[in-house]
């Protein structure tokens, strides 16, 4: 970039910045009385240490700085400057700690960096746009400190709120009272994210501290379970969340809330344009149809390919302060990913207290969000009892994960992508074929019978062990036109299962899948389908309780996802009385086996891992054999005794561990064999 003069950059870049974000740029030497200027950033504006750059005018108020730098200057260092400015101002409002003007801003035209100096404890901040007049207006206007105090003051109270959902709403109230503007909760899947949100955004309301929030998701399924649990929150006045404040959320289609009660409000577009200190609200909605909302369909879809139908939503003018706080759920997938950087522009957009919610805290997410500043790990809430834990057995599909090595004269199917026709054809030399090619390219035709026949056998036993078939999801390679690994898996499993068409359902983002969001319900909540075959739309963030097979069919290489994919088999499920869930590799057991470093979320034995008894575990930790696995593995084992003990059961065990408490007593042993790490 080729170097250019300070009033060159103020005048190409600055003053546009101004001038987009509400400003009239004026002269000093044309300015008699500020007290007639309504929105106003004066140029040269006058204090006892010196002119700052601009002056910004609110209604006859000065209640900002701007100090300006040439474009190859860094812009941070230089609110030092605008710091000098404030406490020299001569036209005063108030004064804070020897600061007479309040707000302040540094640029060099491509970086803003602000600092509301009122406080102490306020940081300084980088912004993605200067704040309007009405904005600046609003913020002066709004005395925060009541509202800490009663947050500081209020117990956190909701009923069934756990100690550690507790511990994470208390993290987020002391980071936002220490200044802290972007925070990331990281939390097991399972370990009710959702119901210490809705808990922490009920307080921020109550507290007044934001009026007006937006809880983010990336999914419209996963908009619908957020409505229905803020919906449906008690609040501690006996009241429903949803008939003390205003609730809204997008559009959906009747059947995505068949179970609720209400017709959720539909946002008026006013509340986004117009923001109003006097309205309090809540705002559920896809950052999809946010990146509409700021960019357009081409703006925010550059390849004109939307995840999921936005058919109402329109491009609209929404300032950067329209919220107060944004909540952006499961945000280790799109929100800072390369492909996706619109999702974090979206983000940026928005001048809030921002929060993360994540099960599975990735490098992306930690360097947009900053470090968890509250972790609750998965293996922490299974060993406290919280979640369920995991077998893994291992399917010999005769495919790695590096794929597989087939002979000559071996058959293989081979699909013409245009008719969707298949032809079986011999091998005419030996051929390697990576995991992704399989089932792409080509597919193997007994391998998937094989699998399927193999998985049969145990849902079979389990049937009979349990007298339940154990609700199953299995990951295909793929949903593609004419070579869908996912719709020859569905077939397969009705015609080796023969329990009726609605036995197993597909459930994909394909456009051949009719209302995916009444199928995702109809899996969580009846009887049917028993197994459901998807690719990625159940791969995170989707509640299934009672999910107790989980099949991998589907190569998969990132940590995160893997980890989300496992667990939507961890929630515990009272109804079928759930102890644990299975894991099948049908890699013949390299899927796991390569993630047995990566994974540090999971500790799954190895499939095939020999079972030993009760008493030779408790021999093991006696005679000290690598007393902390073993100690892991017998705590694993009385979590699962303790989900199905009788009263009798417990009232035998009181006389041996407090209370009976198998569970509680898991989790001390777990706790007590650390040392042996």
């Amino acid at each position: 970039m080729s170097s250019e003069s300070e009033y060159i950059t103020r005048k190409t870049r600055i003053d546009k910045l101004l001038q987009s974000a509400g400003w009239i740029i004026i002269p000093a030497n044309s300015v008699d009385n500020i007290s007639t200027l309504t929105n106003h950033a004066i140029e040269e504006f006058e204090t006892a240490n010196g002119p700052a750059d601009y002056g910004l005018i609110v209604n006859g108020k000065l209640l900002g700085f701007v100090e300006a730098k040439k474009i190859e200057v860094g812009a941070q260092n230089v609110l030092e400057q605008a710091k000098r400015y404030s406490k020299g101002a001569i036209n005063t409002i108030g004064n804070w700690n020897q600061y007479k003007v309040p707000f302040l801003y540094s640029s060099n035209g491509e970086l803003i960096y602000h600092i509301d100096i009122r406080s102490e404890k306020n940081l300084s901040r980088q912004t993605f746009n200067f704040h309007s007049p009405q904005a600046l207006l609003s913020f002066f206007e709004a005395d925060k400190e009541p509202s800490l105090k009663w947050l500081r003051n209020t117990p956190i109270e909701s009923p069934g709120l756990r100690e550690y959902q507790k511990d994470a709403i208390n993290a987020v109230e002391k980071g936002i009272e220490s200044g802290k503007n972007l925070m990331l909760l990281a939390m097991a899947t399972g370990t009710g994210k959702t119901y210490t949100t809705v808990s922490l955004v009920y307080r921020m309301l109550a507290s007044k501290y934001a009026k007006k929030v937006l809880f983010l998701v990336d999914r419209k399924s996963l908009a619908a379970q957020a409505v229905t649990a803020f919906a449906s929150f008690d609040t501690p006045r006996k009241i429903k969340l949803k008939d003390e404040y205003e609730l809204y959320s997008q559009r959906f289609r009747r059947e995505d809330f068949e179970d609720m009660k209400y017709d959720p409000g539909i946002l008026p577009n006013s509340y986004l344009t117009n923001p109003d200190s006097s309205k309090t609200f809540l705002y559920v909605c896809t950052i999809q149809r946010m990146a509409i909302n700021l960019y357009g369909r081409e703006g925010a879809f550059p390849e004109g390919e939307e995840k999921e139908e936005e058919d109402d939503t329109e491009t609209l003018s929404i300032p950067s302060h329209a919220f107060d706080l944004i909540i952006a759920d499961e945000c280790h997938r799109g929100y800072t990913s390369k492909e996706t950087n619109v999702w974090r522009n979206v983000l940026n957009h928005f001048d809030a207290i921002k929060i993360g919610l994540t099960a599975t805290p990735a490098s992306h997410t930690v360097a947009y969000f900053g470090k968890p500043v509250f972790n609750y790990p998965l293996q922490q809430a299974i060993d406290e009892g919280f979640l369920v834990d995991y077998d893994a057995i291992a399917i010999d599909s005769k495919v790695l994960m590096n794929g597989a090595f087939l002979k000559e004269g071996e058959q293989v199917g081979i699909v013409d992508t245009e008719t969707g026709r298949e032809q079986i054809d011999q091998l005419e030399d030996e051929r390697e074929f990576t995991t992704t090619e399989i089932e792409e390219k080509i597919t193997a035709p007994d391998t998937n019978q094989k699998i399927i026949e193999e998985l049969k056998k145990y849902t079979d036993d389990w049937e009979t062990q349990f007298g339940r078939f154990p609700k199953t999801l299995i990951f295909a390679s793929n949903d593609i036109q004419h070579i869908s690994h996912a719709d020859r898996l569905v077939k397969i499993c009705k015609e080796k299962y023969n329990l009726g068409d609605d036995f197993v359902a597909k459930i994909t983002g394909s456009p051949n899948v009719d209302r995916p969001l009444k199928k995702i319900k109809e899996f969580r909540n009846r009887p049917d389908p028993k197994i459901v075959v998807t690719v990625d739309m159940l791969s995170t963030g989707v509640d299934i309780p009672a999910l107790e097979f989980i099949v991998f069919l589907r190569p998969v290489k990132s940590r995160i996802l893997w980890e989300q994919m496992l667990g939507r088999g961890t929630r515990k499920c009272f109804e079928v009385a759930k102890t644990h869930f299975v894991i099948f590799d049908c890699f013949n057991g390299t899927l796991i086996k390569y993630f047995k470093d990566a994974s540090y979320n999971f500790s799954i034995d190895p499939p095939g891992t020999d079972t030993i008894t009760i008493k030779e575990l408790i021999e093991k930790i006696y005679n000290n054999e690598d007393r902390y696995a073993n100690a892991k593995r017998l705590a694993k084992r009385l979590h699962r005794i303790e989900k199905n003990m009788s009263g009798k059961a417990r009232e035998d065990f009181s006389k041996y561990i407090p209370d009976g408490d198998m569970g509680r007593f898991a989790e001390q042993l777990s706790k007590y064999f650390e040392k042996y790490r």
